[in-house]
């Protein structure tokens, strides 16, 4: 044997591994990925000492001035300020008792399926930090937003949208998936402004859809099978809703009208369809767009940019009546 070509073969093996090492994305170990609770729980705390009646002043100084980065970036458009929050949990503290009674204690049990599906994204998207997860209480408006760097998740309402520690589970691993998704995208906000329910549709559904690659499971099965038992009518009303929303003659309350038909309306859809319609119309039209792109892996990056979202739905192969 050649001991010296033996030699220089471990050396370039080597020095491929700590180029590898040196190319591993900045963000959390997907091994060892943890949900951060320490905002929820002291704000548990906080809930459980003040009789479920925390007032503005205790949530300030106990709840929102030591707050960490999840609370920092639920504060805008959901927290608001402490006042706001007092005013939520007043009007209606059953939701924050069960969150903090029942699925607190159920996070940590739903960090294995996150470990899973951090792992499925570091094999689809080696190239992407994977973020800090962050578990907090909210204004009861919003069950996840995501920034670059973390995904936040407010209990009080994705514990209301479970009846049972199954269907937490279930919930927590589509959010876990779902808003991870968000904090790979980098859409410039233009697309908003000249497509924007094509682009807003487009966004949350590559989400769902690239979630749906990661878990196995389809978001909101019953909104998905009203939707493909309806699918002729659900894509003449995008179809014109598309238009509509093109009009430059809209005010930006009739815009956002017509954006709410379809995204961003959960609990309070058109009468007689399933909450998030848009979310479903988005996912079909990026599967579609990756089923027929030459080279899948690279689609489902520019779908993560969407920088022409008419030409997504164009090689979608999906067909919308005068889109």
């Amino acid at each position: 044997m050649d001991t010296s070509h033996c030699r220089r073969m471990l050396a370039a093996l080597a020095c491929l591994a700590g180029l590898g090492a040196m190319a591993e994305p900045a963000g959390v170990d997907p091994f060892g990925v943890m949900v951060e609770l320490d905002d929820a729980e002291r704000f548990a705390e906080l809930f459980r000492t003040s009789g479920g009646a925390p007032t503005a002043e205790a949530l300030q100084v106990q709840y929102l001035d030591p707050a960490g980065r999840g609370v920092e970036i639920f504060t805008p458009y959901r927290i608001r300020n402490a006042q706001h929050l007092a005013e939520a949990i007043a009007r209606d503290p059953a939701p924050y008792r069960d969150a903090i009674e029942r699925c607190l204690p159920l996070v940590r049990q739903t960090e294995p399926d996150l470990r899973a599906i951090y792992l499925g994204f570091r094999g689809l998207l080696p190239e992407q930090p994977l973020p800090r997860i962050a578990v907090v209480f909210g204004a009861n408006n919003s069950g996840g937003t995501a920034d670059t760097d973390m995904q936040v998740l407010g209990l009080e309402v994705l514990c209301r949208l479970a009846p049972d520690d199954a269907a937490f589970r279930r919930l927590m691993r589509h959010f876990y998936a779902h808003e991870t998704v968000h904090t790979f995208q980098r859409i410039d906000e233009a697309r908003f402004k000249t497509d924007p329910l094509l682009a807003a549709a487009l966004a949350e559904g590559t989400a769902d859809y690239i979630a749906r690659l990661v878990t196995g499971e389809m978001p909101d099965p019953e909104r998905a099978r009203w939707a493909e038992a309806n699918a002729a009518f659900v894509m003449a009303e995008f179809a014109r809703d598309i238009a509509a929303a093109r009009d430059p003659a809209l005010t930006e309350a009739q815009r956002n009208a017509v954006l709410h038909r379809w995204v961003h309306n959960a609990g309070k859809p058109p009468k007689g369809w399933p909450s998030e319609l848009g979310y479903w119309v988005g996912m079909t039209i990026a599967e579609g767009y990756v089923t027929n792109a030459p080279d899948r892996a690279a689609a489902i990056r520019e779908l993560l940019r969407l920088e022409d979202p008419r030409a997504v739905l164009a090689r979608s192969g999906i067909s919308l009546p005068s889109s």
